[in-house]
């Protein structure tokens, strides 16, 4: 294993005492606190366990928490006719990757509050992210020469209009401090996120800390979705709720280049509106469900496939090059849908389909045109694990018929491009166990078996498997 498993390594230091001593005021504040008033009735029930190192009470106006987040992760040696710039490297290997964040909020009053996190990323994944469209590990920053160095993850601002009397209980956490929100309202932020915050959401399959870890299985390979290298755009969000379904916009700024760590502020040269429809049905019995449909139109500086392969066939590039254009101001745009189902208090099913035009370069996210996938979790109640997850998916990706011919001629993307391509659907197994072992303190292992790495039938199959520590302060 790579030196990333040293979880408390001296260079971790700083942000660990930054987030003990923020945390342990906390636990001041909740043990200053005045107790409760007694109630008559029957005595409360059992106290849930604790789920993070140190507890956060509700009632400051500030919210400090933090995680650390360290997967390691390799593949065996696997058959490969050839091999290019962009490939899964066939010889055998292991890396480790870390993420740390602290997360921060103050609230400015009943409906007002502001988040800010600051979080690095470090380490690097199997073939410094390349090769794979489904790649392996959600943590993984696809540059590895940006470093270690802390950075701003989020900041911004957040806003809710009541529009009814009534209220319903929220969850607070690093998005949201309040711990009731009117059931119908209007919410709106502005500011740095990322729009996987908010987008595309799924209960069951949205958390490589928690749940599975690579990037089509959490996030929907085929939402080109607006975000720098670290997946972290400007934006503003307006979001409304009521009892039972809810809808959500944003606008926010595209990379200046594919994959690019720079944003683009200049609106009339690159954007991206997303629009999603949230539904909560009641299919089966009482038990939750969700439905949510997805669209987005991306612009920006993007090439065109088709251009790339005539300008390839024109002998004006010697190899097919989707970055050499003119400044060209293209749209791109596709749809998602995302569902969930609980069918028992510990089994829920859920699934994604997702599509976009795939005539222009993937740009911000992964190289999909098309995918979908079907998977389920299960709570470990039966055997006394209650806070122990277990969940197995099956995810196939796609791209389109120029996308393919573009490959196979040579062309690179920013993540694929062998040299040559035999296309096959990219096709991916993964299940995982999460182990929780003490308060915030979780071990989870990880097989993933993939079909077809980088669409190419001439390579793989690659099985992956991979250890996780997470830590929750």
């Amino acid at each position: 294993m790579g030196s990333g498993c040293a979880l408390f390594s001296s260079r971790h230091a700083p942000w660990i005492l930054v987030a003990v001593v923020l945390a342990s005021l906390q636990i001041s504040y909740a043990q200053d606190a005045p107790p409760p008033a007694s109630t008559s009735g029957p005595a409360s029930e059992e106290p849930a366990p604790l789920t993070t190192m140190f507890s956060h009470p509700d009632s400051p106006p500030w919210y400090v928490a933090g995680q650390i987040n360290v997967i390691s992760q390799g593949h065996p040696s696997f058959p490969a006719l050839y091999s290019g710039r962009n490939s899964l490297q066939p010889k055998a290997e292991w890396r480790t990757s870390e993420v740390l964040t602290l997360f921060t909020g103050l609230q400015l009053g009943p409906q007002t509050e502001i988040l800010v996190d600051v979080e690095s990323a470090g380490g690097r994944g199997i073939s410094d992210a390349l090769g794979l469209a489904g790649f392996t590990n959600l943590d993984v920053v696809r540059n590895p020469d940006l470093g270690r160095s802390p950075y701003l993850a989020r900041a911004m601002i957040h806003h809710v209009i009541a529009l009814s009397s009534d209220s319903q209980e929220a969850q607070r956490g690093p998005l949201a401090l309040a711990t009731r929100l009117p059931a119908r309202r209007f919410e709106l932020r502005a500011g740095k996120f990322s729009m996987a915050d908010f987008f595309d959401l799924n209960n069951a399959g949205s958390d490589s800390h928690l749940q599975f870890m690579n990037w089509t299985v959490d996030n929907n390979g085929a939402y080109d979705y607006a975000a720098d290298t670290r997946g972290y755009t400007f934006g503003v969000l307006l979001d409304f709720e009521d009892h039972n379904w809810g809808v959500r916009f944003a606008e926010s700024l595209m990379p200046t280049v594919a994959n690019g760590q720079h944003l683009q502020w200049n609106l009339r040269r690159a954007r991206a509106e997303n629009l999603e429809l949230d539904l909560y049905p009641k299919l089966v019995a009482d038990r939750p469900s969700a439905l949510r449909l997805l669209a987005f139109v991306n612009h920006a500086n993007m090439g065109a496939y088709g251009d790339a392969i005539a300008d390839f066939r024109a002998h004006r590039t010697t190899l097919p090059d989707i970055t050499a254009h003119p400044l060209d101001i293209a749209v791109k745009y596709g749809f998602g849908l995302n569902l969930e189902q609980a069918l028992t208090a510990q089994l829920r099913l859920f699934g994604r389909w997702g599509w976009n035009e795939g005539q222009h370069e993937s740009y911000a996210y992964t190289e999909v045109d098309q995918t979908w996938e079907f998977g389920g979790d299960y709570r470990g109640t039966r055997w006394g694990r209650s806070l122990d997850k277990a969940g197995a998916v099956l995810v196939s990706n796609g791209i389109s018929r120029v996308h393919q011919q573009y490959l196979g001629l040579g062309g690179r993307g920013f993540l694929l491009g062998d040299g040559a391509l035999d296309y096959g659907r990219e096709t991916i197994e993964e299940g995982y166990y999460n182990l929780h072992l003490w308060r915030g303190l979780y071990a989870g292992f990880d097989l993933q078996h993939v079909n077809n790495p980088g669409y190419n039938r001439a390579r793989g199959p690659v099985v992956v498997p991979a250890i996780r520590i997470h830590l929750d302060l």
